[in-house]
């Protein structure tokens, strides 16, 4: 079964119904900083079909910051059960906030994981290429190390800089203690 997706008023109307779960799978940090009113944490990294809530006779939605790791986790779900029935939200919880639909929004705000790690990656390429041109063209290697992780991540859908930047303490947060619904 193909994916899904669906637009920011439907989904709308969908939850006002009841007729949907709505799953962030975004990470813990930038849940915390803002989510969508119900939506159910669980981070890619964690995501597998015995992970998801229960969601007999609704539709399930998956959502991330724009669009494109919403997209990712339904493949994933899918490759692990072709026959789910499964949506991702067009445009994730940047489109369902500037419509104007109620968000929580947390008093810890912060650069969302992928702008961290394109940061950590920009600056290491720059850093790299500065040094080699002006102190030892050893340092080119540093701009070549990160050009080789981002051919990786390209190619196999896994970015092992992302991994170790949701660990760092800053995206570190204290576990929910349960998944219940936020009001």
């Amino acid at each position: 079964m193909p994916v899904g997706s669906v637009d920011i008023k439907t989904l709308k109307q969908w939850l006002d119904k009841g007729e949907a779960v709505l799953v962030d799978v975004r990470e813990p940090n930038e849940h915390a900083a803002e989510s969508i009113v119900g939506a159910k944490l669980i981070p890619i990294g964690g995501l597998s079909k015995a992970s998801l809530p229960e969601c007999k006779g609704k539709k399930l939605v998956l959502h991330c910051r724009r669009g494109g790791r919403g997209g990712r986790a339904c493949q994933q779900l899918l490759a692990e059960d072709a026959d789910i029935e499964i949506y991702n939200l067009e445009g994730g919880i940047t489109a369902w906030s500037e419509a104007g639909f109620p968000v929580n929004s947390g008093t810890k705000k912060m650069f969302p994981l992928e702008r961290q790690v394109q940061l950590t990656i920009g600056s290491g390429v720059l850093i790299g290429s500065v040094l080699g041109y002006l102190v030892n063209p050893a340092f080119f290697l540093l701009s070549g190390f990160f050009g080789a992780g981002l051919l990786f991540a390209g190619l196999t859908g896994t970015c092992g800089l992302a991994v170790i930047m949701a660990k760092m303490p800053w995206n570190a947060q204290a576990e929910p203690k349960s998944f219940c619904m936020i009001k």
